[in-house]
């Protein structure tokens, strides 16, 4: 697989080998360190929904590119809603990347689940959105996932991760 990476950001292997089973296994960071994506490959995908929760669906976009039997994976910006946390940074959960799991209908979804089919099993490729953290190299003031979607980190990681392609 091949994508295409922001000039200025970086790859480490922060597994430092192959990861157990073959695959591949990355980090993406920007310059400031931050990780804003993993990919993984060689995944065992695959979950059971137990509880559903208030969902929302920021961004969406099918991604052809990666058919496999039939199904098409999609990038997907979307949040969770925990009514019983009490910590206002856990009440809400954001994550960016591809699924192959239907678009949720309705007022509630299974927990998100970025992971898509890849052979030999899956893969992942994504990373998650927290608007509580004020690590060095975040946008300051960014304090709503819409509002994050104008920045010009969300636009990169959006054309990073949508451009996952096979490299032959």
């Amino acid at each position: 697989m091949s994508f295409d990476l922001p000039a200025e950001w970086s790859i480490k292997d922060p597994a430092g080998a192959t990861p157990q089973g073959g695959g591949v296994f990355v980090e993406v960071r920007n310059p400031a360190g931050k990780s804003m994506a993993t990919l993984r490959t060689n995944m065992v995908t695959g979950a059971e929904c137990i509880t559903k929760q208030p969902y929302g669906m920021l961004d969406s976009e099918p991604l052809p590119a990666l058919k496999q039997s039939g199904s098409t994976p999609r990038f997907s910006f979307e949040s969770r809603q925990d009514n019983t946390a009490t910590d206002p940074a856990k009440m809400t959960v954001l994550a960016y990347g591809i699924t192959s799991s239907p678009e949720p209908t309705g007022p509630t979804a299974c927990p998100i689940f970025h992971f898509f089919t890849w052979p030999p099993s899956g893969a992942m490729f994504g990373g998650v959105y927290n608007p509580f953290d004020t690590t060095p190299g975040n946008a300051p003031n960014v304090d709503t996932p819409e509002a994050y979607m104008g920045t010009p980190e969300y636009k990169n990681i959006r054309s990073m991760i949508t451009s996952l392609r096979p490299a032959s």
